[in-house]
């Protein structure tokens, strides 16, 4: 804790450099001398104040889920990590080198839905309608910084455990712009919060971040589906007390899954890389070696959506050396009556929009 402080403070004069360069941007933005523009198609943003881990992915996949019930529904994302540029449709059969990790795993899972990746927002969503035409509304995932397009509806994610109300700029801390940037978000839903979330410690959260009239706060939090077999995906196999697991993950926080893991297996050893890695052949080897190690005899390898579609290209090494690893589902569950709030207010930003 305290090395954090010294480490926080040494790096605080380049916080203030580099949120004055990000309030500079938003004062040009503001001013109109760095245009904004608006859509006449209903554009639902979902993105954060801070460098990941807020839960985005299973955010954006509850709102898909359900909006796929009622209207044409399309996913823009700027598929963050990929080696291709421009404008690019997703397919299920691309990697995801090729269009992002994120993008590729809500393709898998609604493949009739059209999910397209490109850095400009503004020139991929005239892009995307172009080429899908049916479609009624388009969700931007990661885009809360992203003011060159101002969306109908902003959605910011803060993580229950590091709100960002007690966070700092970079490089100090995680915060992509300033804490008072939360004031151009319309609905602002807490994530990853504890299973028995008390009354007192709802009215505490909103109290710390302090709502605008105009803003409602929910909260969510995750539940861990069953797993399924990594190489074989309609294969289910459930967790059990006598398992030992080695969790291979790159994603940006793993504290709240080691927490659900430990309450359902025996042990759980932690092999962490950073977040969006690109696993290598090396890298391989360093999990088939940590995992052979294991003193176990009944063990398995376990992994996120996400990080499955990184460890792809690795299917056949997995098979040769029958290497058992499990892939972990998650989806989002609203706290208490907050779902039929959250949708309600979906709901009639949607009825009420206007091109």
């Amino acid at each position: 804790m305290v090395e954090d402080v010294v480490i926080r403070t040494l790096l605080f004069p380049l916080s203030l450099l580099y949120g004055a360069a990000v309030s500079v941007r938003n004062a040009l933005y503001h001013l109109g001398v760095l245009k904004s523009v608006r859509f006449s198609i209903p554009v639902i943003s979902v993105g954060n104040l801070t460098v990941g881990g807020t839960g985005k992915s299973p955010h954006v996949e509850y709102l898909l889920r359900w909006l796929d019930q009622y209207l044409m529904v399309a996913l823009l994302s700027r598929g963050y990590g990929r080696k291709t540029e421009g404008y690019r449709s997703v397919s299920v059969i691309d990697t995801a080198l090729e269009v992002g990790d994120e993008p590729l795993q809500i393709k898998r899972k609604f493949p009739h839905i059209p999910v397209s990746v490109c850095e400009s927002r503004v020139l991929g969503i005239p892009e995307l309608v172009r080429r899908n035409p049916e479609v009624q509304c388009i969700l931007l995932d990661d885009a809360f910084q992203h003011l060159a397009v101002v969306p109908g509806l902003n959605i910011l994610l803060t993580e229950y455990s590091r709100p960002f109300t007690r966070d700092w700029l970079l490089p100090a801390g995680r915060l992509r712009e300033s804490r008072s940037a939360y004031r151009r978000a319309d609905l602002i839903i807490v994530t990853k919060c504890p299973p028995e979330l008390t009354e007192e410690q709802r009215i505490g959260l909103i109290q710390e971040i302090e709502p605008l009239p105009r803003q409602r706060i929910f909260f969510s939090r995750y539940h861990y589906e069953e797993p399924y077999d990594f190489l074989r995906p309609d294969v289910r196999v459930p967790l059990s007390g006598a398992m030992d697991v080695l969790l291979v993950s790159a994603i940006a926080h793993t504290d709240y899954l080691m927490s659900y893991l430990n309450q359902q297996v025996c042990s759980v050893y932690a092999f962490e890389f950073a977040d969006h890695h690109y696993f290598s052949e090396i890298d391989v080897e360093d999990i088939r070696k940590r995992f052979e190690a294991l003193p176990s005899t009944n063990k398995v390898l376990l992994t996120t959506e996400k990080d499955a579609t990184r460890l792809e290209p690795y299917q056949e090494y997995f098979w040769k050396h029958q290497l058992p690893i499990l892939v972990l589902p998650v989806r989002v569950v609203f706290d208490r009556d907050d779902e039929i709030g959250f949708q309600d207010e979906v709901k009639r930003f949607l009825l009420e929009f206007r091109a």
